[in-house]
């Protein structure tokens, strides 16, 4: 039943689909080639042999140009290597795939919305603090600010915002209906999973009731990360009920690079004077619900005053650009805020996706330069660890300066193939000095990060090559603020109930070892 239900899945439907179109076209080709020197071995028998000559020299022409092509794009070096093996390796067919999937560029027209976008609601985003200030308050760590807001979208340091760390999706869950239901203006609501079930039918019934009080509701979802969720229209079974209701980037049976680039945001704005975002979706297992991976951990903050203004700005950015629509922003901007004060620190909220949208690969560099400043510890949970080389020499040469470098996975994986890779990033980063644990209670799907008790950071990136690659992100990135001590403590609890893991848990045998080394090699593809 159950492998007859995945048969007829829009998951499964949608990759035979893929799968088909590939082959028809590379079948095209081919046919075309050979139905070539058919007609001319007709005409000219003797010459068989230097037409088959001439098409495969021609093959292989093709693949070398296609070859030198990803040599020389301005890729991460992990991803060439696959790309090349994949067309030297199956020659034309390589060659096709390569061309209808390699790209992860926005497409020209989508581009240039962005831009437009982005100017209608830079006009609203004003610096409270200079740089000198920063500096002055921020020490070493104003450098790792300042890297943030020249290059992500609206990236602006607030002080004066309280902050709450939500260490699991129950606390989560209790938290936003509270404050869901205090709404009076509007809700925003961006995910990349929304599932029926406990959790989001009594998040639905509160934003139900909130329409016919004049609230307005707006709800966002990523089409593919809800497949097998949701049912193909329920975007149209959420406009009838009153939200303002759209898909992200909708799956349409074409060949296509768009669909590379995700909408893996979590992000929750009421009244633009509360926000959250995290790793936790709105589907039960984040909240302990069911337990298909043992027990879940997951993590969220909550930011109340001026600091929400950089995640309603992240979520009208994609949003109008998804309904291709310019919205006034002021409407949406608060009267006033509540200063809670300095000793509340400072929050910076940032936006990631592909280039050139977003000029580098941000949430990647926040990582690398929190362990460049780091003097004390880094510790870190992740659920997938799929790294480059890159981000393992700054999480080893953070180790060597003598910083107690830990990473938090999770020992039952939701991902068999994802975890084989994670697992198989341990020996090195272990040989480094970091030390790895896994959470033995069961899946860890936290995106969280803290430096010396000092700074912080919440939100939807994965240690993998999805989030700094291809997918839209987000996180807060925080400096002395409450939410801060909360991480601390929260880290400490949940490595008391982790095991630190050794080199003869890294090890395996040595067939396990070999088919993640090969698997590793394709890593950066999926």
């Amino acid at each position: 039943m159950r492998l007859f239900k995945r048969l007829f899945s829009r998951f499964f439907i949608v990759a035979l689909t893929i799968v088909v179109l590939v082959l028809a076209i590379w079948f095209l080709i081919a046919f075309s080639a050979f139905a070539l020197e058919g007609v001319i071995v007709h005409y000219a028998p003797q010459a068989k042999l230097y037409v088959d000559l001439a098409i495969l020299l021609t093959f292989y022409i093709v693949s070398a140009i296609f070859v030198l092509r990803v040599a020389n794009r301005d890729l991460v070096p992990e991803t060439k290597i696959p790309w090349i093996l994949c067309i030297v390796w199956l020659n034309l067919f390589g060659v096709v795939v390569y061309a209808l999937f390699s790209s992860n560029r926005p497409s020209r027209k989508k581009r240039e919305l962005y831009r437009a976008v982005d100017e209608n609601i830079r006009k609203y985003e004003q610096k409270d603090l200079t740089r000198e200030q920063l500096d002055e308050t921020m020490g070493r760590w104003a450098m790792v600010s300042e890297a943030l807001s020249t290059v992500s979208q609206g990236a602006i340091v607030r002080s004066g915002t309280k902050t709450e760390y939500l260490p699991l999706g129950e606390i989560f869950m209790e938290r936003l209906l509270a404050d869901l239901e205090k709404a009076e203006k509007y809700i925003f609501m961006e995910y990349f999973i929304i599932e029926r079930g406990t959790f989001w039918n009594a998040v639905l019934s509160v934003l139900e009731r909130k329409i016919r009080e004049g609230v307005e509701v707006r709800v966002m979802y990523d089409d593919i990360g809800c497949m097998g969720k949701i049912h193909l229209n329920y975007h149209r079974t959420l406009k009838r009920k009153g939200i303002y209701c759209k898909k992200f980037s909708p799956f349409v049976p074409v060949l296509t690079n768009v669909h590379n680039n995700r909408d893996h945001r979590k992000i929750v704005v009421i009244d633009g004077k509360v926000g959250y975002t995290g790793g936790l979706n709105l589907a039960d297992e984040y909240i302990n619900a069911v337990h298909p991976f043992g027990h879940w951990k997951d993590s969220a903050v909550r930011l109340e005053g001026e600091g929400v203004k950089g995640l309603l700005f992240l979520f009208l950015r994609q949003f109008d650009v998804q309904v291709k629509q310019m919205d006034d922003v002021e409407q949406y901007l608060p009267a006033r805020y509540e200063n809670f004060g300095p000793e509340e620190g400072f929050v910076q909220p940032y936006g990631d996706g592909p280039a050139p949208i977003y000029p580098r690969h941000l949430s990647e560099d926040v990582y690398i330069n929190i362990l460049s400043n780091a003097r004390k510890y880094v510790w870190i949970m992740t659920p997938y660890l799929i790294i480059d080389y890159r981000m393992r020499e700054a999480l080893v040469l953070a180790a060597r300066r003598g910083v107690d470098v830990r990473i938090l996975t999770p020992h039952i994986p939701d991902k068999k193939i994802a975890f084989a890779l994670t697992r198989s990033n341990y020996m090195a980063l272990m040989n480094g000095g970091v030390k790895i644990y896994e959470y033995t209670p069961g899946f860890v799907h936290a995106k969280t990060m803290i430096a010396d008790g000092t700074v912080a950071t919440v939100g939807t990136v994965n240690l993998d090559y999805r989030s700094f690659l291809y997918h839209y992100e987000d996180g807060v990135f925080m400096y002395c603020t409450k939410a801060v001590e909360e991480i601390r403590r929260d880290f400490e609890e949940t490595f008391a109930v982790s095991a630190l893991q050794t080199e003869e848990d890294a090890k395996r045998s040595v067939v396990w070892r070999w088919i993640c080394e090969i698997a590793k090699l394709f890593a950066p593809l999926f």
